[in-house]
Protein backbone atom coordinates (compact mmCIF):
# COMPACT_ATOMS: atom_id res chain seq x y z
CA UNK A 1 0.00 0.00 0.00
CA UNK A 2 1.46 3.37 -0.84
CA UNK A 3 1.91 5.71 2.03
CA UNK A 4 -0.20 8.82 1.46
CA UNK A 5 0.50 12.39 3.18
CA UNK A 6 -1.93 12.66 5.95
CA UNK A 7 -3.77 15.80 5.93
CA UNK A 8 -2.79 18.29 8.60
CA UNK A 9 -6.51 18.11 9.51
CA UNK A 10 -6.12 14.90 11.16
CA UNK A 11 -3.74 16.09 12.93
CA UNK A 12 -4.38 16.78 17.08
CA UNK A 13 -1.57 19.74 17.77
CA UNK A 14 -3.08 21.20 20.64
CA UNK A 15 -4.37 19.90 24.05
CA UNK A 16 -7.78 19.71 22.76
CA UNK A 17 -6.96 19.21 19.02
CA UNK A 18 -8.05 23.10 17.91
CA UNK A 19 -7.33 26.73 18.86
CA UNK A 20 -10.72 26.30 20.10
CA UNK A 21 -10.44 23.62 22.41
CA UNK A 22 -13.82 22.09 21.28
CA UNK A 23 -12.39 18.35 21.94
CA UNK A 24 -13.47 16.89 18.55
CA UNK A 25 -11.99 14.87 16.04
CA UNK A 26 -12.07 14.02 12.43
CA UNK A 27 -10.50 10.28 12.70
CA UNK A 28 -11.60 7.20 10.83
CA UNK A 29 -12.39 4.83 13.31
CA UNK A 30 -13.09 1.18 13.43
CA UNK A 31 -16.26 -0.06 15.38
CA UNK A 32 -13.95 -1.70 17.69
CA UNK A 33 -11.27 -0.09 19.28
CA UNK A 34 -7.92 -2.83 19.64
CA UNK A 35 -4.55 -2.08 21.35
CA UNK A 36 -2.36 -1.26 17.96
CA UNK A 37 0.63 -0.61 20.16
CA UNK A 38 2.11 0.55 23.83
CA UNK A 39 4.89 2.83 24.68
CA UNK A 40 5.78 2.86 28.47
CA UNK A 41 7.56 5.64 29.91
CA UNK A 42 9.09 5.95 33.54
CA UNK A 43 6.22 7.21 35.63
CA UNK A 44 2.72 8.71 35.21
CA UNK A 45 1.24 10.37 31.96
CA UNK A 46 -1.26 12.93 32.70
CA UNK A 47 -1.40 15.52 30.04
CA UNK A 48 -2.62 14.59 26.65
CA UNK A 49 -0.67 13.47 23.74
CA UNK A 50 -0.03 15.56 20.64
CA UNK A 51 0.22 14.20 16.82
CA UNK A 52 1.79 16.02 14.02
CA UNK A 53 2.89 14.81 11.20
CA UNK A 54 2.98 11.67 11.49
CA UNK A 55 4.69 11.68 15.05
CA UNK A 56 2.98 11.45 18.67
CA UNK A 57 4.51 13.89 21.60
CA UNK A 58 3.98 12.90 24.89
CA UNK A 59 5.38 14.26 28.53
CA UNK A 60 5.83 11.94 31.33
CA UNK A 61 5.97 12.38 35.28
CA UNK A 62 9.60 11.00 34.42
CA UNK A 63 11.01 14.13 33.33
CA UNK A 64 10.75 13.25 29.79
CA UNK A 65 9.42 14.34 26.19
CA UNK A 66 9.05 11.87 23.71
CA UNK A 67 8.73 11.46 20.42
CA UNK A 68 6.95 8.31 18.76
CA UNK A 69 6.26 6.81 15.30
CA UNK A 70 2.40 6.97 14.98
CA UNK A 71 2.44 4.03 12.88
CA UNK A 72 4.36 1.54 15.20
CA UNK A 73 5.41 3.07 18.70
CA UNK A 74 8.88 3.37 17.95
CA UNK A 75 10.63 5.83 20.00
CA UNK A 76 12.45 8.67 17.86
CA UNK A 77 14.11 10.66 20.68
CA UNK A 78 13.56 11.85 24.20
CA UNK A 79 14.57 14.94 25.81
CA UNK A 80 14.67 15.30 29.77
CA UNK A 81 13.02 18.45 30.59
CA UNK A 82 11.38 18.27 34.26
CA UNK A 83 8.73 16.98 35.39
CA UNK A 84 5.74 16.82 32.67
CA UNK A 85 2.25 16.91 33.60
CA UNK A 86 1.44 19.74 30.73
CA UNK A 87 -0.03 18.52 27.11
CA UNK A 88 2.36 19.48 24.56
CA UNK A 89 1.75 21.73 21.56
CA UNK A 90 3.15 21.56 18.34
CA UNK A 91 3.57 24.22 15.55
CA UNK A 92 6.02 24.39 12.50
CA UNK A 93 8.18 22.02 13.56
CA UNK A 94 8.56 22.57 16.89
CA UNK A 95 6.98 21.79 19.78
CA UNK A 96 6.49 23.44 22.97
CA UNK A 97 6.06 22.30 26.72
CA UNK A 98 5.66 23.40 30.55
CA UNK A 99 7.30 21.67 33.42
CA UNK A 100 6.44 21.94 37.16
CA UNK A 101 9.33 23.72 37.99
CA UNK A 102 7.55 26.27 35.57
CA UNK A 103 10.14 26.11 32.97
CA UNK A 104 8.39 26.35 29.12
CA UNK A 105 10.30 24.85 26.50
CA UNK A 106 10.60 25.26 22.89
CA UNK A 107 12.11 22.14 21.33
CA UNK A 108 12.72 21.02 17.50
CA UNK A 109 10.52 18.36 16.33
CA UNK A 110 12.69 16.47 14.46
CA UNK A 111 15.49 15.74 17.43
CA UNK A 112 14.23 17.49 20.81
CA UNK A 113 16.74 20.23 20.93
CA UNK A 114 16.10 22.96 22.92
CA UNK A 115 15.61 26.37 20.47
CA UNK A 116 14.62 28.25 24.02
CA UNK A 117 13.02 28.28 27.02
CA UNK A 118 11.16 30.97 29.33
CA UNK A 119 10.84 30.50 32.70
CA UNK A 120 7.66 31.44 35.06
CA UNK A 121 7.87 31.79 38.59
CA UNK A 122 5.11 28.96 39.16
CA UNK A 123 4.17 25.29 38.13
CA UNK A 124 2.88 24.73 34.10
CA UNK A 125 0.30 21.88 34.14
CA UNK A 126 -1.53 23.41 30.92
CA UNK A 127 -0.83 23.24 27.13
CA UNK A 128 -0.14 26.13 25.15
CA UNK A 129 -1.91 27.68 22.47
CA UNK A 130 -1.24 29.70 19.24
CA UNK A 131 -2.50 33.46 18.52
CA UNK A 132 -0.43 33.94 14.70
CA UNK A 133 3.14 33.00 15.52
CA UNK A 134 3.03 34.11 19.46
CA UNK A 135 2.61 31.62 22.09
CA UNK A 136 0.29 31.98 24.86
CA UNK A 137 1.03 30.10 28.03
CA UNK A 138 -0.57 30.24 31.39
CA UNK A 139 1.35 29.45 34.59
CA UNK A 140 0.29 28.48 38.87
CA UNK A 141 2.28 32.00 39.04
CA UNK A 142 -1.36 33.68 38.29
CA UNK A 143 -0.34 34.74 34.95
CA UNK A 144 -1.17 34.46 31.32
CA UNK A 145 1.78 35.11 29.14
CA UNK A 146 2.34 35.97 25.56
CA UNK A 147 5.58 35.01 24.03
CA UNK A 148 7.18 35.61 20.60
CA UNK A 149 7.73 33.17 17.83
CA UNK A 150 11.88 34.08 19.25
CA UNK A 151 10.34 33.06 23.28
CA UNK A 152 10.69 36.88 24.20
CA UNK A 153 7.63 38.29 26.55
CA UNK A 154 5.08 40.24 24.70
CA UNK A 155 2.58 40.87 27.36
CA UNK A 156 1.05 39.45 30.67
CA UNK A 157 -2.04 39.20 32.30
CA UNK A 158 -2.38 38.41 35.73
CA UNK A 159 -5.14 36.84 37.42
CA UNK A 160 -6.28 36.08 41.10
CA UNK A 161 -4.61 32.54 41.39
CA UNK A 162 -3.55 29.65 39.31
CA UNK A 163 -3.77 29.29 35.65
CA UNK A 164 -4.81 26.09 35.19
CA UNK A 165 -6.38 25.62 31.79
CA UNK A 166 -5.43 25.79 28.18
CA UNK A 167 -5.53 29.80 26.63
CA UNK A 168 -8.25 29.35 24.05
CA UNK A 169 -8.16 31.51 21.05
CA UNK A 170 -11.10 32.84 18.95
CA UNK A 171 -9.91 34.58 16.46
CA UNK A 172 -8.60 38.10 18.27
CA UNK A 173 -9.61 36.91 21.58
CA UNK A 174 -8.37 34.78 24.01
CA UNK A 175 -9.69 34.00 27.76
CA UNK A 176 -8.57 33.72 31.16
CA UNK A 177 -10.03 31.70 34.38
CA UNK A 178 -8.84 31.79 37.66
CA UNK A 179 -9.31 31.59 41.53
CA UNK A 180 -11.38 35.26 41.13
CA UNK A 181 -14.34 33.13 39.37
CA UNK A 182 -14.44 35.16 36.20
CA UNK A 183 -13.90 34.48 32.85
CA UNK A 184 -11.29 37.53 31.28
CA UNK A 185 -11.77 38.59 27.81
CA UNK A 186 -8.64 39.34 26.11
CA UNK A 187 -7.53 41.05 23.05
CA UNK A 188 -5.04 38.84 22.07
CA UNK A 189 -2.86 41.23 20.36
CA UNK A 190 -2.06 43.40 23.57
CA UNK A 191 -3.58 41.56 26.26
CA UNK A 192 -5.89 44.09 26.75
CA UNK A 193 -8.97 42.88 29.17
CA UNK A 194 -12.56 43.89 26.84
CA UNK A 195 -14.84 41.96 29.06
CA UNK A 196 -15.38 40.02 32.01
CA UNK A 197 -17.87 37.41 33.32
CA UNK A 198 -19.12 36.12 36.27
CA UNK A 199 -18.57 31.87 36.54
CA UNK A 200 -20.15 30.61 39.53
CA UNK A 201 -16.83 29.09 40.71
CA UNK A 202 -13.10 29.15 40.05
CA UNK A 203 -11.85 27.44 37.07
CA UNK A 204 -9.57 24.71 36.81
CA UNK A 205 -10.90 23.37 33.16
CA UNK A 206 -9.76 24.76 29.86
CA UNK A 207 -12.68 26.69 27.69
CA UNK A 208 -14.14 24.68 25.05
CA UNK A 209 -15.69 27.88 22.19
CA UNK A 210 -18.22 27.65 19.76
CA UNK A 211 -19.27 30.41 18.32
CA UNK A 212 -19.98 33.16 20.86
CA UNK A 213 -20.24 30.97 23.47
CA UNK A 214 -17.81 29.55 25.68
CA UNK A 215 -18.34 26.43 28.08
CA UNK A 216 -16.18 25.91 31.06
CA UNK A 217 -16.71 23.47 34.33
CA UNK A 218 -15.75 25.75 37.23
CA UNK A 219 -15.37 23.76 40.27
CA UNK A 220 -18.39 25.04 41.99
CA UNK A 221 -19.71 21.45 40.39
CA UNK A 222 -21.16 23.44 37.93
CA UNK A 223 -20.68 23.67 34.12
CA UNK A 224 -21.62 27.00 32.53
CA UNK A 225 -22.47 28.74 29.18
CA UNK A 226 -21.42 32.36 28.75
CA UNK A 227 -21.74 34.54 25.61
CA UNK A 228 -18.37 36.61 25.80
CA UNK A 229 -19.28 39.10 23.07
CA UNK A 230 -22.70 39.97 24.98
CA UNK A 231 -20.81 38.98 28.51
CA UNK A 232 -23.38 37.34 29.85
CA UNK A 233 -24.24 33.75 31.34
CA UNK A 234 -26.31 31.56 29.18
CA UNK A 235 -27.12 28.80 31.59
CA UNK A 236 -25.85 26.56 34.33
CA UNK A 237 -25.54 22.64 34.75
CA UNK A 238 -25.70 21.31 38.10
CA UNK A 239 -26.44 17.80 38.57
CA UNK A 240 -29.50 16.34 40.21
CA UNK A 241 -27.47 15.02 43.08
CA UNK A 242 -24.32 14.15 44.58
CA UNK A 243 -22.52 16.94 42.90
CA UNK A 244 -18.65 17.04 42.85
CA UNK A 245 -16.51 19.37 40.57
CA UNK A 246 -15.63 19.40 36.52
CA UNK A 247 -12.27 19.16 36.65
CA UNK A 248 -12.41 17.86 32.64
CA UNK A 249 -12.68 20.78 29.63
CA UNK A 250 -16.02 20.35 27.93
CA UNK A 251 -16.38 18.72 24.20
CA UNK A 252 -18.42 20.54 22.38
CA UNK A 253 -20.26 19.27 19.22
CA UNK A 254 -23.01 21.22 16.88
CA UNK A 255 -25.94 19.48 19.68
CA UNK A 256 -24.18 18.66 23.06
CA UNK A 257 -21.63 19.74 25.45
CA UNK A 258 -19.52 16.75 26.90
CA UNK A 259 -18.54 17.00 30.00
CA UNK A 260 -16.91 14.69 32.63
CA UNK A 261 -17.82 14.99 36.32
CA UNK A 262 -15.53 14.10 39.85
CA UNK A 263 -18.80 11.95 40.22
CA UNK A 264 -17.77 9.47 38.18
CA UNK A 265 -20.41 10.64 35.19
CA UNK A 266 -20.04 11.65 31.84
CA UNK A 267 -22.91 13.95 31.30
CA UNK A 268 -24.28 15.10 27.52
CA UNK A 269 -25.87 18.77 27.41
CA UNK A 270 -28.05 20.47 25.25
CA UNK A 271 -26.37 23.16 24.21
CA UNK A 272 -29.10 25.75 23.79
CA UNK A 273 -30.05 25.15 27.14
CA UNK A 274 -28.68 23.22 29.24
CA UNK A 275 -30.70 20.66 29.88
CA UNK A 276 -29.00 17.10 30.78
CA UNK A 277 -29.65 14.58 27.58
CA UNK A 278 -28.00 11.87 29.47
CA UNK A 279 -25.50 10.65 31.30
CA UNK A 280 -22.99 7.69 31.96
CA UNK A 281 -22.01 6.25 35.14
CA UNK A 282 -18.15 4.80 34.96
CA UNK A 283 -16.10 2.94 37.04
CA UNK A 284 -14.17 6.17 38.79
CA UNK A 285 -13.73 10.00 38.59
CA UNK A 286 -13.68 11.45 35.16
CA UNK A 287 -10.72 13.83 35.26
CA UNK A 288 -8.97 13.83 31.78
CA UNK A 289 -10.96 15.30 29.23
CA UNK A 290 -13.20 13.30 26.95
CA UNK A 291 -13.56 13.39 22.90
CA UNK A 292 -16.10 13.09 20.52
CA UNK A 293 -14.84 11.19 17.01
CA UNK A 294 -18.03 10.84 14.98
CA UNK A 295 -21.10 9.99 16.77
CA UNK A 296 -19.02 8.69 19.05
CA UNK A 297 -17.80 9.57 22.95
CA UNK A 298 -14.20 8.50 24.33
CA UNK A 299 -13.91 8.63 28.09
CA UNK A 300 -11.25 7.11 30.20
CA UNK A 301 -11.39 7.76 34.13
CA UNK A 302 -9.70 7.05 37.31
CA UNK A 303 -11.10 3.35 37.60
CA UNK A 304 -8.47 1.04 39.41
CA UNK A 305 -8.90 -1.53 36.27
CA UNK A 306 -8.11 1.30 33.65
CA UNK A 307 -11.66 1.42 31.90
CA UNK A 308 -11.85 3.16 28.89
CA UNK A 309 -15.31 3.65 27.57
CA UNK A 310 -16.55 4.00 24.11
CA UNK A 311 -20.47 5.76 24.23
CA UNK A 312 -22.65 6.40 21.95
CA UNK A 313 -22.90 10.44 21.75
CA UNK A 314 -26.61 10.93 21.46
CA UNK A 315 -28.11 8.24 24.06
CA UNK A 316 -24.79 7.68 26.38
CA UNK A 317 -24.71 3.73 25.13
CA UNK A 318 -21.85 2.27 26.46
CA UNK A 319 -20.77 0.63 23.49
CA UNK A 320 -17.06 -0.71 24.48
CA UNK A 321 -15.09 -0.65 27.54
CA UNK A 322 -11.57 -0.99 27.06
CA UNK A 323 -9.19 -2.47 30.20
CA UNK A 324 -5.90 -0.55 29.95
CA UNK A 325 -3.08 -0.96 32.76
CA UNK A 326 -3.91 1.75 34.83
CA UNK A 327 -6.09 4.64 36.00
CA UNK A 328 -6.36 7.85 32.59
CA UNK A 329 -6.39 11.37 34.49
CA UNK A 330 -4.96 12.71 31.37
CA UNK A 331 -6.95 13.09 28.15
CA UNK A 332 -7.38 11.69 24.72
CA UNK A 333 -5.48 12.70 21.69
CA UNK A 334 -7.26 12.13 18.15
CA UNK A 335 -4.83 10.51 15.36
CA UNK A 336 -5.57 10.17 11.81
CA UNK A 337 -7.44 6.56 12.47
CA UNK A 338 -6.09 5.96 16.30
CA UNK A 339 -6.83 7.18 19.55
CA UNK A 340 -4.10 8.17 22.05
CA UNK A 341 -4.11 7.58 25.97
CA UNK A 342 -2.03 7.64 28.66
CA UNK A 343 -2.20 5.59 32.07
CA UNK A 344 -0.85 6.54 35.30
CA UNK A 345 1.73 3.86 35.59
CA UNK A 346 3.01 5.74 32.30
CA UNK A 347 1.82 3.52 29.68
CA UNK A 348 0.51 5.31 26.09
CA UNK A 349 -2.15 3.31 24.17
CA UNK A 350 -2.84 3.85 20.44
CA UNK A 351 -6.02 2.19 20.24
CA UNK A 352 -7.56 1.85 16.56
CA UNK A 353 -8.09 -0.88 14.34
CA UNK A 354 -5.56 -4.12 14.76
Amino acid sequence: ATLLAAPALADWPLFRGDPLMTGVGTAKLPDQLAERWTFKTGDAIEGAPAVAGGTVYVGSFDKHLYALDLATGKQKWKVKLGHLKASPSVKDGKVYVGNLDGKFFCVSAADGKEVWHFETEGEITSGCNFHGNNVLIGSHDSTLYCLSPEGKKLWDVRTDGPVNGSPVVAGDTTFVAGCDSKLHVLNAKTGEETGVIELDGQAAATAAVAGDVAYVGPMSNTVVAVDWRAQKKLWAFEAPQRQQPFYASTAVTPGLVIAGSRDAKVYALDRATGKQAWSFTTDGVVDGSPVVVGERVYAGCLSRDGWFYVLDLKTGRKLQEVDLDAPVSGSVAVGPDCLLVGTDRGTLYCLGSR
